[in-house]
């Protein structure tokens, strides 16, 4: 099968064998994948995958089921679906657990749905599960445009949370709130603290998703109410600095630290099930639906990489498979 190769850093497309399906595997023909920033940590050498997992890039899929390993119940062969990766994604083939797996949506096509299980996931997992976010509670969503941020924009709207979003231009944060969010604040113009006091009544938020870390975080602690949450779930501004735990002790503020892609095969299987009680109805419904920027081809994933990288994507970048 072709697949991408990374190649003094540098994105290949090549031959590879094809996967093996072992028992309680899926295989699928990949007809999408998306990109995801974790993509592009892993190309530079910051970000291996975890023991065991494929070193091709790709940490979500839709797809044609090809192939069932021993075991395997409640699929079937030709049937579409899409899937949440701990990599592989990259390559016309993919070998995945079947508790990672899920139908793809009835009005949806493969390549829409190839956009859902890690961004959709992630907002999920980290805002009602992590944070236990409940409805009238409101949240802060650094990085509102992003792919993360555009799927927890409707989830939040979905699900009765007022949210406040950062972007990196006023365009961004228009999109974010024709997409749901209540009010915005422009990163590159603004400090967001005063504009989310002022958005809040003083109140603050309960929850904040953050995958910015470091330059972010005086800031979040003191908007934040008490038995507020911080979801971490990123490093792009720098990992080191100073904390003032006065903060985090008297308003009894929660600092979660949060991956996905190293988690169990058991507890993505809760998640892909959770996803599939209390998200899939909302995609049935056409009340939500994964936000694409632009779509390439599986040869051209440099130039997609590239367009990632500059900042100027809102929502998912999707690589096709001829």
């Amino acid at each position: 099968m072709k697949a991408i190769d990374i190649e003094k850093e540098k994105l290949v497309l090549r031959d590879i064998k094809d996967p093996l399906t072992n028992p309680g595997e899926i295989l699928i023909k990949t007809t999408a994948t998306a990109i995801n920033r974790a993509d592009l940590v892993q190309r530079s050498g910051l970000y291996p995958p975890p023991p065991g997992a494929s070193p091709i890039l790709g940490l979500e899929c839709a797809g044609e089921i090809i192939g069932l390993g021993e075991g395997v119940e409640g699929f079937e062969e030709g049937q579409k679906v899409c899937a949440l990766l701990t990599g592989g994604g990259y390559a016309e083939k993919v070998a995945v657990p079947e508790g990672q797996v899920l139908p793809i949506p009835s009005n949806f096509d493969t390549i829409l749905s190839a956009a859902i299980p890690e961004v959709f996931g992630t907002a999920f997992l980290n805002l009602y599960m992590e944070a236990n976010l409940v409805p009238k509670e409101r949240v802060l969503l650094h990085a509102g445009a992003s792919g993360v941020g555009t799927a927890a924009i409707q989830l939040c709207k979905a699900f009765g949370n007022p949210c406040f979003v950062t972007a990196g231009n006023l365009e961004k944060i228009k999109f974010c709130k024709n997409l749901g969010a209540d009010d915005g604040s422009v990163r590159t113009k603004e400090n967001f603290l005063k504009k989310v006091l002022e958005w809040s009544g003083d109140s603050g938020v309960d929850v904040i998703l953050d995958p910015v870390g470091a330059n972010y975080l005086s800031d979040n602690l003191k908007v934040l109410t008490i038995d507020g949450r911080l979801a971490l779930i990123g490093l792009m501004g720098g990992s080191e600095c100073e904390i003032d735990l006065g903060q985090v002790l008297m308003k009894r503020i929660k600092i979660i630290g949060s991956t996905l892609r190293a988690r169990s095969v058991p507890f993505k299987t809760h998640l892909m099930q959770e996803l599939l009680k209390k998200v899939w109805p909302l995609f049935e419904t056409n009340e939500i639906e994964p936000i694409i920027d632009k779509t390439f081809r599986l040869s051209e994933a440099e130039e997609a990489h590239e367009y990632v990288a500059s900042n100027q994507s809102i929502g998912k970048v999707l690589l096709t498979v001829d």
